[in-house]
């Protein structure tokens, strides 16, 4: 452990920060996963639209990343309003 006081706060904050950042990454994962299941709602594809914008804006995913996987939400969103 450090010795220095901003040193050792910096551990800290860094420990809460990982935990906090690991929590919202599974959570986006989950929405992901349930969103690309067969037989999806529309509703679970724009809960997983809103997660992956919140991690972008948090920094958790990459600002382009997040345009990829909300892309892709689309296209099943559309293809579910077309198919019925």
């Amino acid at each position: 452990m450090a010795n220095i006081k901003s040193a050792k706060k910096r551990v800290l904050v860094s420990r809460v920060r990982r935990d906090r950042n690991k929590a919202r990454r599974t959570e986006l994962r989950t929405r992901l996963k349930k969103a690309r299941a067969e037989g999806s709602s529309a509703a679970e594809i724009k809960v997983a639209a809103v997660t992956v914008d919140r991690a972008a804006s948090k920094g958790i995913i990459h600002k382009n990343k997040a345009a990829r996987l909300k892309s892709q939400l689309a296209k099943k969103q559309n293809a579910l309003a077309t198919n019925g």
